[in-house]
């Protein structure tokens, strides 16, 4: 595998679906919110950029976030982005995980075609993590983007959550680790 810590560039689907972005709305009145907060960058988040808040999150100055590349966050500082566990793979084949700024974390998705699924779903990275049931507004913009990088791979955002927290189940002791 390429030394993908060099190249900050999104792959195309991850572009495409910056390139769409979230919709997010509060309402005053109800005290609601609508669609998903997720902001999406235009490129992935530079290591140095995630050594420096890695490392305040953990608490550890000895960690530096390098088994990750984030390419999103929320308005609460909730994080996003690819967790690079399997040696010699693509990125895009890479689980992507939610780090949430209140502590709470996660594997979201076995890799970016089930990230693309999620979000046709109308669901983001937060609304994944905390309830993949969650009766979301499927997003059509979305949904083509996923067909057209993903074909056939559609399946409830319960079912892509339960086969990533399957597949990586020890995730959230591997931070524990490097929490202080």
């Amino acid at each position: 595998m390429a030394n993908i810590s060099d190249d900050l560039a999104l792959p195309t689907a991850l572009a495409e679906v910056a390139e769409v972005g979230f919709e997010w709305e509060w309402d005053e009145e109800t005290g609601e919110a609508g669609g998903c907060d997720f902001e999406p960058y235009d490129q992935f988040e530079a290591p140095d950029r995630t050594a420096w808040w890695f490392r305040l999150w953990t608490g550890n100055q000895e960690v530096d976030g390098r088994e990750f590349r984030f390419f999103g966050t929320t308005g609460a500082g909730d994080y996003t982005g690819f967790w690079l566990v399997r040696p010699d793979a693509a990125i895009t084949d890479q689980p992507v995980v939610y780090i949430g700024s209140e502590g709470g974390r996660g594997v979201i998705a076995r890799d970016l075609g089930d990230l693309l699924w999620l979000f046709a779903a109308g669901l983001g990275p937060a609304e994944a993590f905390m309830d993949p049931d969650f009766p979301a507004q499927p997003n059509e913009a979305f949904r083509i983007i996923a067909e057209r990088h993903a074909p056939g791979r559609r399946r409830s955002p319960a079912q892509i959550v339960a086969a990533a927290r399957a597949d990586f189940p020890h995730f959230s002791d591997l931070i524990d680790t490097m929490c202080r």
